[in-house]
């Protein structure tokens, strides 16, 4: 018995050293062409070359991330059935959705960070500030409230421009569109004023369309280093969009180890840096599993108690 049970613990470890043995799958939740997307493929394709095996992509789209959410969480715990969330996925849905598929918290096991991109305060250039003060000052003074667009109820947009409302003590009106594409289209053409904008809007701002006047993230953003971030007017003041990657609760530990050290590898490639920051300035966002993990649980609860004090639900 004692020689049976030696063989079976051999064998099993002797799999999991192996691993990956054949295809993995990572699932985006958006259509191809999305930074998600992108951002998936750049890495997914180094690490496909590491591992020897393919790292095939598969694009879920649909019920904003829930039900491919959904199908990772009851895939079996072997690491060959991984997601790419969004943040918005693991830490804002639970708070617009009366009826989740999964708990995000519970039902899925955080591997690793993967990439990280910041806002960027936009204006229509026909608005007469020219600086984040002005912009502030000009808000304040404004009657009837300046209108802000966003990427839809619940958007990362939103919620940001809520964050700066509360910290600056300024009134803005909301109007959401579907997707952040219209939002900024609104906000170039004059219907709204402002808007929190990504950083994929580059080519707009620097054709004049838009005003860019300051960043949310940090520390100051490589695509636009020349602009302040909010935090040096309101210490504290962050908000970041960041890409991780997830699978079912139950993966052996030696398996998220092995995708993990992966994961950072990949991530440390300047080829790798390059790619992403030409898709839209995206960065390498790499984190500890400690650190990703009250990453997430801070988010949750700050966007669980700023959806609940405004009343957001979604569209």
């Amino acid at each position: 018995m004692r020689a049976l049970l030696f063989t079976i613990l051999c064998c099993a470890g002797t799999a999991l050293a192996q691993y990956p043995e054949r295809a993995v799958k990572i699932v985006v939740t958006i259509p191809p062409g999305g930074a998600p997307d992108i951002a998936a493929r750049i890495i997914g394709q180094k690490m496909s070359e590491s591992f020897g095996h393919p790292v095939v992509i598969e694009n879920r789209p649909g019920a904003n991330g829930n039900a491919a959410a959904q199908e990772v969480a009851r895939a079996a715990p072997d690491g060959y059935t991984l997601i790419l969330a969004a943040d918005s996925l693991i830490t804002i849905n639970p708070h617009l959705y009366s009826k989740m598929p999964i708990d995000t918290l519970k039902d899925l096991a955080p591997v690793a960070s993967l990439v990280a991109n910041q806002f960027v305060l936009s204006v229509n250039p026909g608005l007469p500030v020219k600086t984040f003060q002005e912009f502030i000052d000009y808000a304040k003074k404004a009657n009837p409230p300046l209108h802000y667009g966003s990427g839809g109820n619940g958007s990362q947009h939103q919620l940001t421009m809520e964050l700066l409302k509360a910290r600056a003590g300024i009134d803005l009106v909301h109007v959401p569109y579907k997707g952040g594409s219209p939002a900024t289209t609104a906000t170039m053409s004059g219907e709204v004023q402002a808007m929190f904008a990504g950083t994929s809007t580059a080519p707009q701002i620097k054709a004049g369309r838009l005003r860019a006047l300051a960043t949310s993230g940090a520390k100051r953003s490589t695509a636009f280093p020349e602009l302040p971030t909010i935090a040096e007017f309101y210490p504290g003041f962050e908000n970041s969009i960041w890409l991780g990657l997830f699978g079912p609760v139950g993966i052996p530990d030696e398996v998220l180890g092995k995708l993990r050290q992966e994961a950072k590898r990949t991530l440390e490639l300047p080829e790798v840096r390059d790619k992403l920051h030409a898709a839209g300035g995206l960065e390498p966002f790499v984190t500890t599993p400690q650190e990703f993990s009250a990453l997430i649980q801070r988010d949750y609860k700050r966007f669980g108690d700023l959806i609940k004090q405004i009343g957001i639900k979604a569209d």
